[in-house]
């Protein structure tokens, strides 16, 4: 092997730690949240604490609005999901403790502190997400999804959700749903701390404590 050659291999070596450096710290990287104030939310009719950390985390899509790829059109989303919630469900205010766009956004609702209304007998042990779009047939964009995971990771280290937290579908909770839609459900089954079965025995007994809860708030329709 001659010098040339030497060097070449010293240079991609060189080069392939500095991109495992990179993609290192990428995985790592703070989510950019935009407030409450930020998308312009109305005050919430009233707040129940959450208990954290939390247990679950609960993938949804939005399915109506669709998807928004900049900030004033993810602000109206969260907007016209906090009027349909307030005023057509009359819940407190918007379900989701989170929602993401496809502009690499998230943005707060419930946030991580107040116990949300998306999964009834779920929502005073779990962080419900919202990924902005229907997804159903196509797979939102890489860099929604990296921030929803970035959002994760951030609840953990921050001591909001349990680091052996278990992850699912709407649809896993909650009969007569197809949210979060075929495509993203088939994607977040490859995501860490996927739980096939919610029903199982051993995570039952983590949400039965809050179901009696849970039925009180439906029926006040919060």
């Amino acid at each position: 092997m001659n010098m040339a050659e030497k060097r070449s291999i010293i240079l991609f070596l060189s080069a392939a730690f500095v991109g495992v450096l990179v993609t290192g710290v990428l995985s790592h990287s703070e989510p950019t949240i935009v407030s409450r104030e930020g998308w312009n939310a109305r005050p919430p009719k009233y707040i129940e604490k959450m208990q954290n950390p939390v247990p679950f985390v609960v993938i949804h899509h939005s399915y109506i609005p669709a998807a928004c790829y900049n900030l004033e059109d993810c602000k109206t989303a969260m907007q016209w999901m906090q009027d349909f919630h307030q005023n057509n469900r009359s819940w407190a205010d918007i379900g989701y403790s989170f929602a993401v766009g496809s502009d690499g956004r998230a943005y707060e609702g419930r946030g991580w502190s107040r116990v949300g209304a998306h999964a009834p007998t779920y929502n005073t042990k779990s962080i419900g997400i919202c990924i902005i779009g229907d997804w159903r047939e196509e797979l939102p964009p890489e860099k929604q999804l990296t921030t929803v995971q970035q959002l994760i990771t951030k609840g953990i280290r921050e001591g909001y959700i349990m680091n052996d937290y278990k992850l699912v579908g709407h649809k896993q909770v909650r009969e007569g749903t197809e949210c979060p839609g075929d495509r993203l459900f088939k994607e977040i089954k490859n995501w860490p701390n996927y739980c096939q079965d919610p029903s199982a025995p051993n995570n039952i007994k983590i949400v039965a404590e809050d179901t009696q809860i849970d039925d009180n708030r439906l029926k006040r329709k919060t």
